[in-house]
């Protein structure tokens, strides 16, 4: 069973559902606990938009008050933000302290979804240290206790860990096999982000068997869930898993390309704040070192720069040329058709 309980009310407008925000409405009221409900499921949604600042404002503020209310249900709430935005951040021992600190709430209430969660979160971290059998022991723990309370979302987030660690590890085989896992048993609890991830991934794995053309694809595919997803970091990454389809050409169109996609896509995320720590470059410094081949040093990083300077929409529009060398037919005038 889910641990996740509604904390805002939700109203109509004109049609469409939306969230009414009582922060300012439970602060005058005085009442801490709503305050604190309400700023942690704002951070939560802050998280989702790509607004870290609005994640680290409310996450921190919502924790304080629940700690200082004595409410151990509360605070775990807040955990998933403030450990995300840590890790996208870099601070790996502020994300696990606050993983393992969630883990042992979710064990003293016995929420054992939430359990789950923590564990893949841990798991997560794992995989970032190359611990790659640790990694998978956390994820697989995180997987039994999932399917043991029916909880989908668990299921899919610990399947998502042991692709992650078997693609990094280089264990091609079984990295599909848990993509193929996802993509074919939980299409219909599957959220946008998760979409978007599934296809980034099976972008990537393409991309390291050398097929290109499948490889663009799955990147074009996930580039039009990022846009509908509006998330920066989400766009970041399409167009990283496009550089490294480019790349694969081992051309000078293809290189160039390659290095323009890369420099739009450091730009988006320094943009929100979040340029990639040092242990989730792989992906990039595959494709870039690439690119820097076929370009030599200075080639590459005058087209890095050009990327530097564009929107994630211009270099898209910039690369179509070369992507639709891979892809005939799904590029078209915004990038991607569909």
């Amino acid at each position: 069973m889910s641990t996740a309980r509604p904390l805002l009310p939700r109203v109509r407008d004109g049609g469409a559902v939306v969230l009414t925000s009582p922060v300012p409405s439970a602060a005058a009221a005085g009442d801490r606990w709503g305050t604190a409900a309400a700023l942690g499921l704002r951070a939560t949604l802050a998280l989702v938009r790509g607004d870290l600042s609005g994640v680290s404002r409310d996450g921190g503020r919502g924790a304080a008050l629940f700690r200082e209310l004595g409410d151990r249900w509360g605070e775990l709430q807040t955990v998933t933000p403030l450990a995300a935005l840590a890790e996208i951040r870099g601070d790996y021992e502020d994300a696990a302290r606050r993983q393992r600190e969630g883990l042992d709430m979710a064990r003293e209430l016995g929420l054992l979804a939430e359990v789950s969660a923590r564990l893949s979160g841990l798991g997560r971290l794992a995989l970032l240290s190359r611990d790659w059998e640790r990694g998978r022991e956390l994820h697989e723990q995180a997987r039994r206790i999932a399917a043991e309370q029916g909880y989908k979302y668990g299921e899919i987030h610990s399947e998502m860990g042991l692709a992650l660690g078997a693609r990094r590890s280089g264990d091609l085989d079984a990295a599909e096999t848990h993509l193929g896992r996802i993509r074919d048993g939980y299409a219909d609890v599957s959220s946008e982000a998760g979409d978007h991830l599934l296809l980034a991934e099976l972008g990537f794995l393409a991309e390291l068997r050398g097929d290109a053309g499948t490889a663009a694809s799955h990147h074009l595919r996930g580039l039009a869930v990022a846009r509908s997803l509006g998330e920066p970091r989400a766009m970041a990454l399409s167009l990283e898993g496009l550089a490294g389809a480019a790349a694969l050409g081992g051309d000078g169109p293809g290189a160039e390309c390659a290095a323009v996609l890369l420099g739009a896509a450091d730009a988006a995320r320094r943009g929100v704040g979040a340029p990639l720590p040092p242990a989730e470059r792989g992906d990039v410094d595959r494709a870039a070192a690439a690119a820097r081949a076929a370009l030599g040093g200075p080639g590459f990083t005058a087209a890095y720069g050009v990327g530097a300077r564009l929107t994630a929409e211009e270099a898209v529009r910039r690369a179509c040329p070369v992507l639709g060398r891979f892809a005939p037919g799904a590029v078209g005038a915004r990038g991607v058709r569909g």
